[in-house]
């Protein structure tokens, strides 16, 4: 059940990105759960390949190079999806990083226990 909210959650904070940022479009919300799976394979799939063969560029930008990985990761899935459309590079690279930080937010309200600090004293 946790899933499956999770994954309602994240296709509402893309059309919430998709309302504040004129530059990325989408047709409707089942346009947004497709992507959010798409996303979620390419992350799963792809990315750790690409931060494995990145890794020198990484450490030398102090992980800052991530922004970019993750941004092309979301700029790939416009790509393969119709009724999504990211105008550009740094509107994939703001639309990641508002992405992220929406759906780290929202989960953050409805799953409290999971990012509450346990104490052990």
């Amino acid at each position: 059940m946790a899933v499956l909210l999770t994954w309602l959650m994240n296709g509402l904070a893309l059309l919430i990105i998709a309302y504040v940022m004129p530059s990325i479009q989408i047709k409707n919300f089942m346009t947004a759960l497709i992507f959010v799976l798409l996303l979620g394979l390419i992350n799963a799939i792809i990315r750790p390949v690409v931060i494995l063969c990145t890794l020198p560029l990484t450490v030398l930008t102090l992980g800052l190079f991530i922004l970019v990985i993750n941004a092309l990761c979301f700029w790939l899935c416009a790509t393969f999806l119709r009724g999504f459309e990211v105008s550009g590079f740094c509107s994939a690279l703001f639309g990641s990083i508002l992405y992220s930080t929406l759906s780290y937010l929202m989960s953050a309200l409805i799953f409290r226990q999971r990012f509450t600090v346990k104490h052990w004293y």
